[in-house]
């Protein structure tokens, strides 16, 4: 199966949409919530915890599993998929926002990027064919192409740059893709400046992608500043394609973008913040570290019916996290997860009906934290 999109049903409240990826690996419902796989796996986590949770697509880092173990030994070994026994869709990246985070390591030319190995300080250059090449040989369902993440804050000038730049890399990338049945997004950059966002959309529509992808936000700018440029972005993207929200976000973040009509979204929040402690439930979140935790027997969200919830206390968990038991991130991450997906389901659920104001009025009602 070759990837499509259709949009199956549109809110008369707000933007939001109802939609369904069809992938090489299965469909996919939107609006979705993507789990970040980085080493091919989501921390913690086996595939089938994953399916159970109610998983839809996971996705994995260019840049990391070229670096290691090599994007010629997956796919000598089957490609992604069966390397790391997941037969559900997959999603990767680039490799560009990484680059963009090794400000220190890397240099940037109109071929692409200069950069050394956080592993081993060995040198390498990710072009945008190189990008194609790595990402086909993982056999992954969906592409992005490689883009310059254009850092905040940067001036109307170095972020036109930085655009152009992105612009010419997503029509190389476009060239030297294969004609496999995997898809390819483009990203729309332009940094903070509606005018540039705006051409970025009209480039690449001109290239014609299978979907869009608004990339540099969530890169250290204001949550009100990254919601304005998303609110500004989304409409002027293809109605009939998915639109992807890269690196977003928290729960707010997911309500309100949700509610301007995007489709998709990664982040590590929940896998990283639960390795921390902080789990998530309908009035905010909660560090479990905290000494009053520490005799309570309730679970960590009363109703909640994750694998977690069902079987373990608040006294239980902290026990594990203060003394630093692996199982701790195991449970906690369990948890997120099933917080993020089964909101998503609820947003999914409200749009059908019809209440998705009502809903993010209930959300925001609950929240004390």
């Amino acid at each position: 199966m070759s990837f499509s999109f259709e949009v199956i049903h549109k809110s008369q409240e707000t933007g939001a949409r109802l939609g369904k990826m069809h992938t090489p690996h299965g469909s996919v419902e939107t609006p979705v919530f993507i789990p970040v796989g980085t080493q091919a796996t989501v921390k913690s986590l086996t595939p089938e915890d994953l399916y159970s949770l109610g998983v839809q697509i996971v996705l994995a880092n260019t840049y990391h599993l070229y670096l290691r173990p090599g994007h010629d030994v997956i796919g000598n070994l089957g490609g992604l998929h069966r390397f790391m026994n997941w037969d559900g869709p997959i999603l990767t990246d680039s490799g560009g926002y990484q680059v963009f985070s090794l400000s220190k390591l890397r240099k940037i030319s109109d071929e692409g990027v200069t950069f050394r190995s956080h592993l081993d300080g060995s040198t390498h250059l990710l072009t945008p064919e190189k990008a194609m090449e790595i990402q086909e040989a993982l056999g992954s369902d969906i592409m992005m192409c490689l883009d310059e993440c254009t850092p905040y804050p940067a001036t109307h000038t170095e972020s036109r740059r930085s655009l152009e730049l992105s612009i010419d890399w997503a029509r190389r990338s476009k060239e030297s893709c294969g004609t496999g049945s995997g898809a390819l997004f483009g990203i729309v950059q332009g940094g903070m400046f509606q005018d540039l966002r705006a051409h970025g959309v009209e480039a690449l529509t001109n290239i014609g992608f299978d979907g869009y992808a608004i990339g540099g936000v969530s890169v250290g700018e204001p949550t009100e500043l990254m919601l304005g440029i998303s609110a500004s972005t989304l409409p002027l993207l293809p109605e009939t394609l998915p639109r992807y929200v890269m690196g977003v976000g928290t729960p707010e973040d997911l309500v309100e973008l949700v509610s301007l009509g995007a489709d998709m979204f990664d982040c590590v929040i929940p896998t990283r913040n639960a390795r921390n402690g902080q789990l998530f439930v309908r009035t905010g979140t909660i560090n479990i570290s905290n000494a009053r935790y520490r005799a309570d027997q309730e679970p960590i969200e009363a109703g909640c019916h994750c694998y977690t919830c069902k079987q373990y206390s608040r006294a239980y968990l902290r026990h594990l996290f203060m003394a630093k038991e692996l199982l701790a991130y195991r449970l906690n991450t369990t948890h997120n997860i099933h917080y993020f997906v089964t909101l998503m389901r609820e947003m999914r659920n409200a749009i059908h009906h019809g209440q998705l104001v009502q809903f993010k009025k209930d959300f925001y009602s609950q929240r004390t934290n």
